[in-house]
This record gives C-alpha cells, structure tokens and sequence, in this order.
C-alpha cells in the first residue's frame, strides 16, 4: 500500500471514529436515559469501539510509515477522547500531507 493510500485510509478512519463519538455521545446516550433505550448504546458503542482501536491501530502504523514521533501518538489519542478531536486531527493531518 503507498503511503498516500495509507494517509487516504486514515483519513477516512479518523473521520468515522469522530463521527461515531459525536453520535454515541449526542444521540445514543440521551436515547438511552430519555427515551429508555439502551439497544442505541449498545449499537453505536460496538461500532465506535471498533473506530476507536482501528484508528488507534492505524495511528500507531503511522509512528513507522509517516516518521512521526512518539509524542504524535500521544496527541493521536486525545484527538480521539475529546470530541470533535478527530475531526481537527483529520485536517492536521491532511495539510501535513498535501
């Protein structure tokens, strides 16, 4: 795979884990305690979960592919606890990359 498809690939990881929390956190979780659903958490959970280790993975991957430094990984992670984080992670990653 090149680096390029790689970067693509990441891209598009990092913005489906974004969007995944922000679901989880905005819709699932007040259909869980409003509306007495609890199935909605259990969904969006699995599938951000998912996101979370594929991005974490790919993050990781990027310490070799990318030559990016320890610390990057560190923010890679924040990135992806803090919402909306993904997202401005996404882009940084794309201006370094253009």
């Amino acid at each position: 795979m090149t680096t390029q498809r790689f970067i693509q690939i990441f891209r598009w990881v990092a913005f489906a884990e974004g969007l995944s929390f922000l679901i989880l956190l905005c819709i699932a979780m007040p259909l869980k305690y409003f509306a007495h659903l609890p199935a909605a958490v259990k969904i969006t959970g699995m599938a951000h979960g998912v996101l979370f280790v594929s991005f974490m993975v790919l993050a990781f991957e990027a310490l070799g592919r990318l030559n990016k430094k320890a610390t990057w990984l560190g923010w890679a992670f924040l990135s992806a606890i803090i919402p909306l984080g993904a997202f401005y992670f996404e882009k940084q990653l794309q201006k370094e990359n253009e």
